[in-house]
């Protein structure tokens, strides 16, 4: 554990011990449930595995099962309403990951369901479902990467080889105290995808597991201290703020909360209202800016950094015992991984800014690529005029990754697990890519080159306090944060150097032939006062 690391987990563990003692509130009141489920007879029996939990959980919750498996969280599949193409986990590429498939039982430690650990994963049996991830309340809920979103139900080596012994998670005691969801629950995933912890986002890592107002206005923890459903509220648990799909624009005004319309509630409108400022200038600002490029100036600011580059193509160097090399920085972060690549870092990032209208495109699987140029992975569509956009912060994550130079296609790569095939044992991309190609269904030629990518990331967390928020000069000064922005006029950045002298010079002849009209005026009077 870094000292970074170390300092946060010291202040999690203070300033929840702080709240619950200022509320006068024992942990499992935090996220009580109304119903007490350590008195259910059907509860007080050992459980040997996750799904005997679901099993149990059904009985009951009669419903559940058929609304959880139409939600995106189970099937990492998302037909886009624009295109008609297949997004989600299963389908898109990421800067982070070379593919889901062939990869099945680590990227699946984040499904909320068991034993994915394939193509012929059964996504219409019940019991796969994982109800315990999403409603742990013990903080003793765990999975192991490797293990196809299995928990630990016995005491076991891993890593295999390792001598590190882990203990089995007491399944009877989790599912007795099983409540709604918090920050816990949903950042045990979204705080460390991609990898890690803060990895992919940049607006999203453990920091806000119980951050500071400075941190987060809305999750302060001594504060609002909103949990992630107070925002991404769920209707027969589909979760809304879709990465797929976002509100970039929102001007239907405040929403009332648990009310029926239709409609996303995890915009910033839908709580503050189309006209949240004081000074009507602001207000109309908002015309153009959504409200996080002003309130939110940097991510990745609560001392954890974020991967901002990914160097595939520089995998695969062994140390002088011929063994794979691992560097690490001062801070105990990998910067470069024989099974992975090259990694750069970034804290307090200022983010790029594009104009987006909620439309996101991505190169898929299939999609011929320009190999000229850097391949954009995803893109935010969005213009000055079309009435829809507005100028957004995004991360962008800059990566080399390897194509096919026949079908100019990107390219998926077995590069987990310890067979053969994956890269991460035998360092051959040829063997790797072979085999996550096909586990795709996607055709390989055998001819493997490496492109830079570029893939965006909204930043709409880490929201600051009005105080931190962006000012005048931020945007209105030569080193505009909006310098890039295309189709805007800032004024003391945008304008002409030779034009306001050509301007000005103007100005200072008009101004000396008035002063000359007016002295000669002057004289012409005094000369007939003498006459």
């Amino acid at each position: 554990m870094t000292t970074n690391q170390l300092l946060m987990s010291i202040k999690w563990l203070l300033s929840r011990i702080f709240l619950l003692s200022a509320v006068g509130f024992l942990p499992s009141d935090v996220y009580a449930s109304t119903a007490d489920h350590s008195q259910y007879k059907e509860l007080q029996q050992d459980f040997d595995s996750g799904p005997a939990v679901t099993k149990v959980c059904l009985k009951c919750h009669i419903k559940a099962a058929a609304e959880v498996m139409a939600t995106n969280h189970w099937t990492w599949a998302f037909p886009d309403p624009h295109t008609k193409k297949m997004f989600g986990k299963q389908y898109v590429l990421t800067s982070f990951s070379l593919g889901l498939q062939s990869n099945n039982p680590v990227c699946t430690t984040c499904h909320i369901g068991y034993g994915w650990k394939d193509n012929n994963f059964d996504f219409s049996t019940a019991e796969n479902i994982d109800c315990l991830v999403c409603h742990d309340t013990t903080g003793g809920y765990r999975k192991l990467s490797g293990m196809a979103g299995h928990p630990p139900v016995r005491e076991m080596e891993f890593p295999a080889g390792s001598g590190n012994i882990i203990k089995p998670i007491d399944l009877k005691k989790i599912a007795q105290n099983v409540g709604k969801s918090s920050r816990d629950t949903c950042g045990i995933c979204h705080f460390h995808s991609g990898g890690g912890d803060g990895v992919k986002h940049g607006d999203l890592d453990s920091s806000l597991a119980a951050p500071e107002k400075s941190l987060d206005v809305h999750m302060d923890v001594l504060g609002l201290d909103f949990s992630c459903t107070e925002c991404h509220q769920a209707r027969q648990h589909q979760i809304s703020g879709s990465r797929y799909t976002p509100t970039a624009k929102d001007d239907q005004g405040a929403l009332m909360r648990g009310s029926k319309e239709i409609r996303n509630p995890t915009t910033c409108q839908s709580c503050h209202g189309n006209a949240p400022h004081k000074m009507m200038r602001l207000n109309r600002h908002a015309d153009k800016l959504a409200c996080q490029t002003c309130h939110i100036p940097q991510y990745a600011r609560g001392g954890i950094p974020t991967k901002l580059t990914w160097d595939w193509s520089a995998a695969g160097m062994m140390d002088e015992f011929e063994q794979p090399l691992l560097m690490m920085d001062a801070e105990g972060h990998v910067i470069y991984d024989a099974k992975k690549g090259r990694f750069t870092y970034g804290e307090n990032v200022v983010p790029e800014y594009v104009w987006f209208n909620g439309k996101v495109n991505y190169t898929l699987p299939s999609d011929k690529i320009d190999n000229s140029r850097p391949v954009p992975l995803n893109w935010f569509e969005g213009a000055p005029d079309d009435g829809k956009s507005r100028i957004w912060p995004i991360k962008v994550m800059r990566a080399i990754q390897p194509y096919d130079r026949v079908h100019l296609t990107m390219l998926k790569a077995h590069t987990t697990g310890t067979d053969d095939d994956s890269y991460g044992k035998s360092f051959d991309w040829g063997k790797a890519i072979a085999r996550g190609m096909k586990a795709a269904g996607q055709p390989f030629s055998g001819q493997v080159g490496f492109i830079k990518t570029e893939m965006s990331w909204p930043i709409t967390h880490m929201v600051a306090p009005k105080e931190q928020s962006l000012t005048c000069v931020d945007c209105h000064s030569a080193n505009s944060r909006l310098a890039k922005v295309p189709g805007i006029h800032v004024p003391s950045h945008h304008d002409h150097g030779w034009l306001d002298k050509l301007g000005w010079g103007l100005a200072g002849l008009t101004l000396l032939g008035v002063l000359i009209h007016g002295a000669g005026r002057a004289y012409a009077s005094h000369k007939g006062e003498r006459k």
